[in-house]
């Protein structure tokens, strides 16, 4: 059985890997003409994602790339700034829980499969029939028995599928930028976040990076539009939204015209009834993303990829038995996701004062108390460490053999 994924980010690999080690033959297709290398920014793999990395084998090439961030100084705006032990709020909200570059990850994904999967960059999907005819920009048509979207939040396959994003899409009020800084401008270890009503701005570097990433989260009465394209409007948008923010903040905003790398876009997530037509379906972000940098869209792409090749492997490729039970599967975990989502932004994009208060004295709280209390204050606050703790994946385990 032939089965082209489209998108060689994260879940696609992950996909592509589950596959082929169940025997089906795989294509994975990527519009970029190679990995990304630059740009981007640290994700969270919780445990059901760590656990299928370490099934995977790549779990140690993972833990040597985290990021190393251990420390937090939190600066709410016109306040006193606190210093966190952010290895305590790591260890509190999960069991399992690793930090890493977003291209480091999808690079030690793709090096797990390079060696057995057809890799092809610098193309994309033109068309897709149902019968399984797809037509490309670059190479010739091809036939595939099944067609996987794993192309993210702006899905091709979803588009030419299922219909235009605006059909999917519910903005979350809120967008989101990631700036490259110049290395000296990060220290090793520490996570530097300013927050103010409304704009959340953060600065870190990591031991290995030649450079330091900034992180932006502003709310907004309207998503981006056709301004996904404009390089030079995005910058405009950010400058607006953190002026007057701090002095250090407008540091890091003088380097838009320089960093190598700058990523914008509005935090979005995917609604969907279903993922699934005909030969086709959605993994990751693409069929549901819960919204970017909030809702913990890695770990659940990880996971969603894993339970769909195990679905495939049990249906013996009948996609009629197998893509309803991997919906099945992912069903609450996709809807935790998205509500979990909605509450993070809500506290990490504060909408008032008081809340700017609230985050500041509660990573506060959560640092001083011991590890056991720390984790059960988090628990009773937040929707994100149940949901992720909650989701196993041990069930899938004889798929395996």
């Amino acid at each position: 059985m032939r089965i082209l994924i489209s998108g060689a980010g994260i879940a696609g690999p992950v996909l592509a890997y589950w596959l082929t080690r169940h025997g089906f033959s795989v294509t994975v297709m990527e519009r970029a003409a190679a990995l990304r290398k630059t740009g981007g920014h640290a994700v969270d793999l919780y445990r059901p994602a760590m656990d299928i990395s370490e099934w995977m084998g790549v779990l140690p090439r993972i833990l040597e790339r985290d990021t190393g961030t251990r420390r937090l100084t939190l600066c709410p705006e016109g306040g006193r700034a606190a210093r966190v032990d952010l290895a305590k709020i790591f260890g509190a909200t999960s069991a399992r829980h690793a930090e890493i570059m977003r291209d480091d990850l999808s690079e030690i994904y793709y090096d797990s499969t390079r060696a057995d999967v057809e890799y092809l960059f610098g193309d994309s999907i033109t068309a897709i029939s149902p019968d399984g005819d797809v037509r490309f920009e670059q190479a010739p048509p091809r036939r595939f028995d099944l067609i996987v979207g794993a192309d993210g939040l702006h899905s091709t396959v979803r588009r030419l599928v299922f219909g235009p994003e605006s059909e999917f899409g519910d903005f979350a009020g809120a967008c989101l930028g990631v700036l490259s800084l110049p290395r000296e401008f990060g220290s090793d270890g520490e996570l530097r976040i300013h927050v103010g009503v409304g704009r959340t701005a953060g600065m870190y570097g990591a031991r290995h990076l030649d450079d330091a990433r900034a992180l932006f989260l502003f709310r907004s009465s309207r998503e981006l539009g056709s301004d996904r394209h404009d390089v030079a409007r995005q910058g405009d948008l950010l400058r607006n939204a953190f002026r007057g923010m701090d002095p250090e903040v407008d540091r890091w905003l003088g380097e838009l015209e320089r960093g190598p790398a700058f990523y914008f876009d509005s935090i979005t997530q995917i609604r969907m009834d279903t993922w699934s037509r005909g030969r086709v379906t959605l993994v990751g972000d693409a069929g549901y993303c819960p919204g970017p940098a909030v809702g913990g869209s890695t770990t659940l792409a990880v996971v969603g990829a894993y339970v769909l090749a195990t679905e495939l492997a049990r249906a013996g490729g009948d996609r009629e038995r197998a893509f309803p039970a991997y919906e099945r599967a992912l069903a609450d975990y996709v809807r935790g996701s998205r509500a979990a989502a909605r509450s993070a932004a809500k506290t990490l994009v504060p909408a008032s004062r008081l809340g700017v208060t609230g985050l500041v004295q509660g990573a506060r709280l959560v640092s001083a108390l011991p590890a056991a209390a720390g984790r059960a204050v988090l628990r009773l606050t937040t929707g994100t460490a149940r949901l992720h703790d909650a989701m196993t994946v041990e069930e899938y385990l004889p798929a395996r053999a």
